[in-house]
């Protein structure tokens, strides 16, 4: 079966720190899939290119909400509609990992890919007038020269929850592949057909029944003495709950 590189996302485990579109914009930008340009950053209307977005959506009435994130990149569809109405084939998916790539020197910045894009994933950059989007980082995840556990994309090398898992999703072995079976993994709007690579983990609700007996229990009280002036000795009292 053939290759297809893909990232599973846990969103139980995503806290929302853009930690994943910063480490992308800051590798990306200097590699061979940037720059990616930024316009007036500091100003009252910013705008740029990222290849990941982290999207934020509250839900609930309060006081009972809840923040939901959702990071979202391009996903590297394994029928993906950008490469079918691209006049210029620039957009074009690879046989030997299903990544899907564009080629700058054939781009025209018609802006057809982005329309067909069921996920507004695709990102134009004015500066260059062409369009660009997620590599999955192609330039790390084959460089030899990089040890074996960080040829990985920026995005998963940088999340501090380990919510991000990047891998082959054809390969029943894989961690990738493991996570969506085991976590019911599922794609982002199935209906439309484009068969994403890119799967999210549901967030899930848990609920613990801790017994009053434990509570009241007892606890660890954590006193700091300072000795000297030179080093400071901390004792941990234990301390009955009354």
């Amino acid at each position: 079966m053939d290759t297809r590189l893909a990232l599973v996302i846990d969103q139980n485990k995503c806290v929302g720190c853009h930690a994943c579109a910063t480490n992308c914009k800051a590798w990306n930008t200097a590699g061979a899939a940037g720059p990616l340009t930024d316009r007036d950053p500091y100003g009252k209307a910013p705008r740029g290119v990222w290849f990941n977005r982290v999207q934020t959506y509250e839900v609930g009435q309060y006081p009972n909400t809840e923040v939901h994130y959702l990071p979202k990149s391009c996903m590297h569809c394994k029928d993906a509609p950008c490469v079918k109405v691209c006049p210029t084939s620039a957009t074009y998916k690879r046989k030997e990992d299903g990544i899907v790539l564009v080629d700058y020197d054939q781009c025209i910045g018609c802006k057809y890919c982005s329309w067909a894009c069921p996920y507004g994933c695709r990102e134009y950059d004015d500066y260059d007038g062409v369009m660009k989007k997620c590599t999955l980082c192609i330039d790390r995840i084959y460089n030899e020269k990089l040890p074996a556990d960080e040829r990985k994309p920026a995005c998963v090398l940088a999340c501090p929850t380990k919510a991000r898992t990047f891998g082959d999703i054809n390969d029943p072995q894989s961690e990738a592949s493991v996570k969506i079976l085991e976590g019911l993994g599922f794609k982002l709007l199935p209906e439309v057909g484009t068969s994403p690579s890119n799967h999210y983990l549901p967030k899930r609700k848990v609920k613990i029944r801790i017994d009053e007996d434990e509570i009241l229990a007892r606890k660890h009280v954590i006193v700091v003495t300072e000795k000297s002036s030179s080093y400071a000795e901390v004792i941990a009292e234990d301390i009955a709950v009354p």
